[in-house]
């Protein structure tokens, strides 16, 4: 049965109080996870000239706005946890806006990346179709889109007071196509493993 506003709401106002009331030990938690192959597989799909200007859409603590500041890149995050982009404000000195990402305010055509690093599957699969559409606006023409989020058998619901929606390749290309995004590569991480050992699914995407 389709989600009721009220039930996006709840989903939304649980999953973002769980990360609010856990954030340093998130922070603590994740500072040293090396996302460097992300990092790399979105800006060797970029063609405009750097300094890039950078979206770390569900930027977390900041880690890796850090990153991208510390390559000469133009970084801003969003993210829907307060005490996330306080701290991501702090520790990396970016733009930083706190958004809800069902409630979205996008500025049209102003970025040539989207760092999308294991945020998108906390977004219900019935409001994912107008995110993606949503991100596909705010990249400039020709720009490109990374996303990593935890393979699944198309499932979603509750894990604790956390929400996800879990997707196997072809329904993430499915809902990528449609949103009108064009396929560049696609990997499995971490790397060196068994497939039924690489829980992480990695895409990177140019709007069409």
């Amino acid at each position: 049965m389709p989600l009721t506003p009220n039930d996006l709401a709840k989903i939304s106002t649980l999953t973002l109080a769980h990360y609010q009331s856990c954030a340093e030990e998130f922070r603590e938690g994740t500072r040293d996870h090396d996302v460097s192959q992300n990092i790399a597989a979105l800006l060797r799909h970029i063609e405009a000239p750097a300094p890039l200007r950078i979206l770390d859409f569900g930027c977390g603590p900041g880690r890796d706005l850090r990153t991208f500041s510390a390559l000469g890149h133009q970084a801003c995050g969003l993210d829907g946890c307060p005490r996330f982009v306080e701290m991501a404000r702090s520790d990396s000195g970016c733009e930083v806006w706190l958004q809800d990402f069902l409630a979205l305010e996008l500025p049209p055509e102003q970025f040539d990346g989207i760092f999308a690093n294991a945020v998108l599957f906390h977004i219900p699969s019935q409001a994912l179709p107008r995110v993606l559409r949503q991100l596909h606006a705010t990249l400039k023409p020709g720009g490109v889109l990374f996303s990593s989020n935890p393979r699944g058998d198309n499932q979603e619901g509750w894990s604790g007071d956390r929400y996800g929606a879990y997707y196997d390749l072809a329904n993430w290309r499915t809902l990528l196509t449609a949103a009108g995004f064009v396929e560049l590569e696609h990997y499995y991480r971490p790397t060196g493993l068994p497939r039924e050992q690489q829980p992480w699914l990695a895409s990177v995407w140019r709007k069409g």
